[in-house]
């Protein structure tokens, strides 16, 4: 059965989150709440654990999984941003948007659009993701928490512990999440000068950033 780990939402108790961090380390699959819906997220280099994410979603190699970041600093060093595309970023983090952009070789070829080379971004505004993030030290896989078959993301976490007690290690509880999924925004067109494509309007407002 996964773990629960109740934590305050303005300040998470950085015991709880420890033991979040070592369940990853240990090559588990986590539901966390973020600032758009809840995500199941594991160890960026852990095959098994990717693996076993995409399963839980039953999505293949072609659906972008995505990389969360504490910061703009992380983030360049995972893909290939020009500074058109870094004004952007800017802009939008921290935010609930995800950003397709061009993979660096920091990513290993498995976890990247096996035809286009690309990578989902995102830094999010999220109190106990960011505090999860810093004790982890490095980015997360991450992929937004649908099941199979529904449209709509879960936001319950006692609801997700009891439909994915036997697959997940561990729910973070920091209370509801939106009900929404990020905008997904792809930034590779701007690296040969066309314009940023929205792929999918979500949680985050697309007004600001003059899309």
């Amino acid at each position: 059965m996964s773990q629960f780990f109740e934590v305050h939402p303005e300040n998470p108790q950085p015991r709880l989150l420890k033991q979040a961090v070592q369940l990853l380390e240990r090559g588990g699959v986590l539901a966390v709440p973020t600032d758009s819906s809840y995500a199941l997220v594991c160890h960026l280099d852990d095959k098994t654990a990717a693996d076993r994410l995409r399963r839980i979603r039953q999505v293949d190699d072609k659906h972008h999984l995505t990389l969360i970041c504490r910061d703009l600093s992380e983030l360049a060093s995972y893909a290939r941003v020009d500074n058109r595309q870094y004004r952007l970023l800017k802009l939008a983090t921290p935010g609930p948007y995800t950003f397709i952009l061009e993979a660096s070789k920091e990513v290993p070829r498995r976890l990247s659009h096996p035809s286009r080379k690309t990578i989902g971004l995102r830094v999010p505004e999220h109190r106990t993701l960011l505090e999860l993030l810093g004790l982890h030290g490095a980015p997360l896989l991450s992929t937004t928490l649908i099941l199979p078959g529904q449209t709509d993301p879960l936001n319950d976490a006692q609801e997700i512990r009891e439909r994915l007690q036997h697959e997940l290690a561990g729910v973070i509880d920091a209370g509801a999440c939106a009900l929404e999924p990020t905008t997904v925004i792809d930034l590779t067109p701007m690296g040969s000068g066309g314009e940023p494509e929205v792929i999918r309007a979500g949680q985050g407002a697309l007004g600001p950033l003059g899309l």
